[in-house]
């Protein structure tokens, strides 16, 4: 009975950890947005899609799956890179969050150096935004989730200079996660359009 006592009374003079979402509020509203415009697009392409699915195919079957799976692995270990670089911000290991913060980015721009080259190949082979509605969603998605991929590396050259500092304030901290979740958002991204614009059939 004294011991059950003692457990509750330990149980109330413990704080309890409080659970709140990483970042800021506006962060978030920001990325459900950003989110919810790349639904709207995902489902306007489906539509059309399912409109003209023999154009759809045959174009798709043109599409070089090399240049997507390398890009979705270089997402994919840039977001575990960003992921270790918050865990180590937060065991103040300050050397080992900006070499994983700079290593994401790395991943970034081997990633658009890949699209580049992606790019480049359907041009050299007559592929054009212009040619049919498979290749003007092609570009207009692909190009404006590149965008992302640019905003995103620029926000991960921020997050390695924050990693420096000793201290972080609550501010500071929130501008870490929030940079964090928006890297992240940038590979979901990805992982969607890879399955819709080279994989679905």
């Amino acid at each position: 009975m004294g011991t059950t006592t003692a457990q509750a009374e330990a149980s109330v003079a413990r704080p309890r950890r409080e659970r709140r979402l990483p970042g800021e509020e506006g962060t978030w509203v920001f990325i459900l947005g950003d989110l919810t415009v790349f639904a709207v697009m995902f489902g306007v392409f489906l539509y059309y899609r399912g409109q003209d699915p023999e154009l759809f195919r045959s174009s798709q079957e043109q599409m070089r799956q090399g240049f997507g799976v390398v890009n979705t692995l270089l997402l994919l270990t840039s977001s575990l890179f960003v992921v270790v670089g918050v865990h180590a911000v937060r065991a103040q290991r300050h050397v080992l969050a900006q070499r994983m913060f700079l290593l994401a980015l790395g991943c970034g721009l081997a990633f658009a150096g890949v699209k580049y080259f992606e790019y480049t190949d359907k041009l050299d082979h007559g592929f054009k935004p212009a040619t049919n509605d498979f290749w003007m969603y092609y570009f207009t998605l692909t190009g404006v989730h590149l965008f992302h991929v640019v905003v995103g590396m620029g926000m991960l050259g921020f997050l390695s200079v924050l990693a420096r500092r000793e201290e972080l304030n609550d501010r500071m901290t929130a501008l870490l996660e929030g940079g964090a979740c928006f890297w992240h958002m940038v590979d979901l991204l990805w992982i969607v359009l890879f399955a819709l614009l080279y994989l679905a059939r």
